[in-house]
């Protein structure tokens, strides 16, 4: 076994002194709906759920005082005063002088503002947001008893937080499934919305970054919009104040590899190479090579989805599949990046040490009978997760790929809106795409369409109360088409860091047609593309970025054109690969 050193005082050193969100602002928003459902109470409704506060602009002859009910969740036409879990309602009273203008905030929830935690289970501290802005909660519907006269839509104004750099205008979907087009927007909302607090949060409970929410929350945000500091604080506060679960330290490896793939900024990704060798688990390794699991770990920290009852009956074993094939993938993209910093010998070593444990991980956990992971050693057991996280990271021999993608395709929605973002991307990357669409769109509650259904505005914690009571309804983790529609629906791709070159590979489904923008540091990529009778692409790059092409390739296909005049491509896997990458704005199509 290989061994890193460590030196944790540079690492640290190397680090920003004081970790510092992202500019943040508020927004004034006006409603969209002001009725009295019973004598005495005006009902205010902004449209969308959004963080934030209230400030009303009362009229000159106003005086007494006004209760002010805050909510989340609407119930037969009013506010919900007693949602479920985490979900969200508060009320403040204040009195009015006059048409001086009045800020309205509840009192602040003690727990998502907590900096030294008094609880059993220790964390870190929660992001509080600037302090001239009072308190911010996230609601959508406001009740006012008390107001004398009629309230205009002028009187009262919703002050919603956001990051100050948000665009609307930076990405698009459309589809020809006009849920999935509501998915998108509902997802594409949800980064925009928890964007609150200037670094990425678990949400309105505890107001904390979580790896695993980070990293989901990053590749949706780089999908959304155009910003990369929100990551980048994030990743340097997480970097300091690590959580507790397994899984959650290999997402930083993720995350800063993420970075680097979309910005090319080296210098960057080499302030935080070293601190990242203390999340390859490296510490709990054996001289297997494989990652070892002790009894605290299997019993808490183990975590493999969240919550527990979405495991499909996993079991935990001192040598588990889940937890190594994170090491795995780790292991993998730290090897990249030394290469990139020109870190030789790190990378060689990264290099060996994953051939050697890769070697043992497939020895171990892959039943070459079943062609399927098992959970761990000791144990026949085949969970959903044992398989997906192997195909989602490209560890299951690429042979075997296409039948695991079926068969986790049959088994259906069995695990997390967070473990969704890795089956969905295993799906989509070996040939089930029209399987990963219809499990977004299925009619169940374990689904995207289910969310747009019940009425929500920013998606939720779990698919359904009934799977989390406690979970709350704003969490980013959640928003996962955000990312998967425009990486694999469109099709766009960094495949070189910054985007020198893109990977333009559209996957259809049963759509009929798919356009939309995506964002990146070089500029938008627009992509438009139909399937019919023949599939057609137009593609506009932006300038400075090459693409590598593949499309869809029906049995009777015999070719691609490219503006008109055929192209040298090859048939393989029923994709047409271009032999020449491209460049500026085309047409393709295969004929």
């Amino acid at each position: 076994m290989k061994t890193y050193s460590i030196a944790p005082l540079l690492i640290l050193l190397a680090l920003p002194a004081l970790v510092l969100a992202a500019p943040t602002h508020l927004a004034d928003e006006i409603p969209v709906g002001i009725s009295e459902p019973a004598p005495g109470v005006i009902l205010i409704d902004f449209g969308k759920v959004a963080f934030g506060n209230l400030r009303l602009n009362p009229p000159a002859d106003s005086d007494g005082t006004i209760t002010v009910h805050f909510g989340e969740a609407f119930s037969n036409g009013r506010i919900n005063r007693k949602p479920p879990g985490t979900v969200r309602y508060n009320r403040a009273i204040i009195s009015l002088h006059g048409a001086e203008p009045a800020i309205v905030a509840p009192p602040a929830d003690a727990r998502n503002t907590e900096l030294i935690s008094t609880r059993k289970n220790y964390h870190p501290p929660a992001i509080l947001t600037p302090p001239e802005w009072d308190t911010v909660l996230p609601f959508r519907w406001v009740e006012i008893e008390g107001w004398d006269g009629e309230l205009l839509p002028e009187h009262i104004t919703r002050q919603a937080a956001y990051a100050s750099t948000w665009d609307d205008d930076a990405a698009s979907f459309e589809s020809s499934a006009e849920m999935l087009n509501q998915i998108w927007e509902l997802c594409r909302y949800s980064i925009k919305a928890t964007t609150f607090a200037g670094i990425y949060v678990d949400g309105d409970r505890e107001r904390i970054p979580y790896e695993a929410d980070a990293y989901l929350n990053q590749l949706s945000h780089y999908y959304t919009d155009d910003d990369k500091e929100m990551a980048r604080d994030t990743i340097d506060h997480l970097l300091l104040n690590g959580t507790w679960p397994t899984e959650w330290a290999p997402h930083m490896v993720f995350m800063v590899y993420t970075d680097w793939m979309h910005t090319d900024d080296l210098g960057w990704m080499a302030g935080r190479y070293k601190a990242l060798k203390s999340n390859l688990l490296l510490d709990r390794k054996g001289e297997d090579g494989l990652i070892l699991s002790k009894e605290q770990d299997m019993k808490k920290t183990d975590i493999v989805d969240w919550p527990p009852k979405e495991r499909d009956q996993y079991v935990f074993t001192p040598r588990n599949t889940v937890v190594n094939a994170f090491h795995l993938r780790a292991v993998a993209l730290m090897a990249k990046m030394a290469r990139a910093l020109g870190a030789d010998s790190d990378a060689e070593a990264f290099e060996s040490d994953y051939a050697a444990s890769y070697a043992t991980f497939q020895e171990t956990f892959y039943d070459t009978g079943k062609k399927l992971y098992r959970d761990g050693i000791d144990t026949d057991h085949t969970s959903l997760h044992a398989n997906l996280f192997p195909l989602a990271f490209g560890l299951a021999p690429e042979t075997d790929r296409p039948a695991l993608a079926q068969w986790l395709a049959h088994r259906g929605m069995a695990c997390s809106v967070y473990a969704a973002q890795y089956l969905l991307e295993g799906l989509f990357e070996n040939g089930a795409d029209q399987q990963a669409i219809e499990l977004m769109l299925a009619d169940n509650d374990r689904s995207w369409k289910h969310m747009v259904e019940s009425g929500t505005t920013i998606t939720w914690e779990a698919w359904d109360m009934k799977y989390k009571p406690n979970q709350d309804w704003n969490h980013a983790w959640g928003a996962a088409p955000a990312n998967l529609l425009p990486r694999y629906v469109l099709g766009a791709q960094p495949l070189s860091p910054g985007w020198k070159t893109a990977r333009i590979s559209p996957t259809t489904g049963n759509l009929k047609f798919a356009k939309g923008k995506i964002p990146t540091p070089r500029g938008p990529i627009s992509i438009d593309w139909k399937n019919g009778k023949n599939f057609t692409l137009s593609l506009d790059l932006p300038q400075g970025m090459t693409a590598a092409i593949d499309l869809p390739a029906s049995n009777t296909s015999s070719g691609v054109w490219m503006n008109g005049k055929p192209v040298k491509a090859k048939k393989t896997n029923a994709r047409w690969q271009l032999d020449e990458p491209v460049s500026g704005t085309l047409a393709l199509t295969v004929k």
